[in-house]
Formats: C-alpha cells, structure tokens, sequence
C-alpha cells in the first residue's frame, strides 16, 4: 500500500484503501515485464457471442460438425475472443491511466486456441517518450504475448497508448 512498500492500493485513511489502476508515465521503465493474472479460461460460449457480436459467420469458430472435416477436428476460438481477452489482461498494468490507445502493430496468431483452454499473458516495456503534441503525457510501446497454461505462446502484438505524467493525473479529481 502507498507508503508501506506494497503496491497496488492508495491509503486513504486508518484501515481504508483504494485499488490503483496502471502506472503514470515516469513510472515505466523499458525492459520492464508485467506478468498478467488471473488467467482465463475461454470457453465456448465466449467464441459464439464474440462471433456472433463481431459479425463473423465463420464455421471454422461456429459449426462442430464443418470443424470435424478440418485438420483442427473442432471449431476454433476466433482470434477476435484471444485478441479481446489477452489486451483486456494487459489493462491493469499497462494502460489502465491511458487516456488514448494510440495502435496495434505486428499482430501474429502463432498457435491454435479451442474451448477449454486457459489464457494468460505478460507484457514487455520497449519504449517511451514524452508526447510532442500533448504536453504532460508520454507514449508506451509494449509487446503483449498470450500464452496457454502450457507455457504455449499463441498471440503477441505490439501496442502504444498515452498516459499522462503525474502532474497532468485526474485521479484525485476522479476520486480515484
């Protein structure tokens, strides 16, 4: 808790905390590695909702009985249901201050995902800079790579979002 070396928590009086979301600028340091948890476990019901809210008619996520003629022998859990969870895991600790995602470069779906499966990830700090246009807020670039309860990894991308310094902070007039 802040101010007592343990982190995560901000103190606001005797025996009474609040939960901190991501990091200011200043406090990212390239080569850092955040590891995400808790894991989740996707299931089938993830795949069809998320195709089904995406537009994405695919049999290949959809249709058991299309699947079984495939080299998969199953219907796959669409890259749009790894992609949404593996970034949502990230936001605690990457971009939860972020006031703009500002893009996903080098997406790569390295290794098959089915219903069943359970996800983490852990991101990597490879860059920032103080933004030229937006004074008081700097640019992250970190690497994000989903791995299976394996170690398998199956998704990375890498993404940059702006977060403000801690001067140009809205958390206490969010009450956060």
């Amino acid at each position: 808790m802040e101010g007592t070396g343990i982190t995560g928590y901000k103190r606001l009086g005797p025996q009474r905390y609040r939960e901190v979301l991501g990091f200011h600028y200043e406090d990212f340091t390239v080569g850092d590695v955040f590891e995400h948890r808790p894991g989740r476990t996707v299931t089938e019901a993830d795949n069809v909702l998320m195709n089904t809210l995406a537009m994405n008619p695919s049999p290949l996520h959809l249709d058991a009985a299309y699947c079984e003629q495939t080299a998969w022998g199953r219907p796959l859990i669409s890259s749009l249901v790894t992609f949404s969870i593996v970034c949502g895991m990230s936001v605690r600790s990457t971009s939860g201050r972020a006031t703009a995602n500002l893009g996903w470069d080098k997406i790569r779906l390295t290794h098959p995902i089915f219903a069943g499966d359970t996800l983490y990830a852990e991101s990597r700090i490879l860059g920032k800079r103080l933004s030229t246009g937006r004074a008081g807020e700097g640019i992250i670039t970190c690497e994000t790579v989903g791995l299976t309860s394996k170690g398998e990894a199956f998704l990375s991308f890498e993404r940059s979002f702006l977060v403000p310094t801690r001067e140009r902070a809205v958390e206490e007039r969010a009450r956060y």
